[in-house]
């Protein structure tokens, strides 16, 4: 399988406030986020990137969606650049974030329709992947109640068919069952799954140990913003479970810091 996706050396940094600053403890007025990242995706697989909250795993997915802009370094997608070609990048790729925020007053129907016009589906397309993706969900049955009355596994089941409705190569998804019962949780894990027997490249940050163990083919670990491992789950988990490799390298990279 071939690379489609090739980071180097991101770098991120955010200024901090006053009030941010009070919190956290600290007289810095900046915070690096993320720090000299590289890793490499390949087509058809699933990525991993695991580490606990505050490591830089949203900030990283944010960069590769053009969300946010990289202060240093740069990252080609499926031959673009998220630098100087993102508008490419993002027609090539979806993104799902627990953070996406539906409008309330529309309708899953609505907001499906709408999203697709500005990828400029046709109608009929449009049509066909809405009825395959609402009944794949369940949404069939609330398509036509507004957001604000969804209950919180459902907005997230419409995010994710909404984030896909262009059907992308590459999927972006940022904790893609957090804060998700155990239910909707399986129904999106599976569907990642599917995605991937599709030949789908599919990027996914998490801090759960297990959903890594079952849903992807290499994994990097993130640490204060650095990438402390990345290889295949494979190789990683040889000689024990893939949560005790990552205390050992947490606690490697703390040492390293005293």
């Amino acid at each position: 399988m071939g690379v489609i996706l090739q980071a180097d050396g991101l770098n991120k940094t955010f200024r901090l406030s006053k009030k941010q600053q009070k919190l956290q403890r600290t007289k810095d007025k900046y915070i690096k986020a993320v720090d000299e990242l590289s890793f490499e995706a390949h087509e058809g697989e699933i990525f991993g990137l695991l580490g606990p909250n505050g490591a830089g795993k949203t900030t990283t997915l944010r960069m590769l969606a053009t969300l946010i802009k990289a202060d240093e370094g740069d990252a080609i997608i499926d031959g673009a650049s998220i630098r100087t070609q993102p508008e490419i990048v993002r027609s090539k790729i979806g993104f799902l974030t627990s953070e996406l925020k539906l409008e309330d007053f529309f309708t899953p129907n609505y907001l499906f329709d709408f999203f697709a016009k500005l990828h400029h589906i046709d109608p009929e397309a449009t049509m066909h992947r809405k009825n395959e993706l609402f009944a794949k969900f369940g949404i069939d049955q609330f398509a036509e109640v507004k957001v604000a009355n969804l209950s919180t596994g459902m907005k997230q089941k419409a995010s994710l068919v909404i984030s896909i409705v262009h059907d992308p190569n590459i999927i972006i998804f940022d904790e893609p069952t957090n804060g998700l019962d155990v239910l909707t949780a399986k129904v999106v894990t599976d569907f990642l799954l599917e995605l991937k027997m599709q030949g789908k490249t599919i990027i996914v940050s998490t801090h759960i140990f297990s959903l890594v163990e079952k849903l992807c083919d290499r994994v990097g670990i993130i640490i204060d913003g650095n990438m402390a491992l990345c290889d295949t789950l494979a190789s990683i988990i040889v000689d024990k479970p893939l949560e005790d490799v990552f205390f050992d390298v947490y606690a490697q990279k703390a040492g390293e810091l005293v």
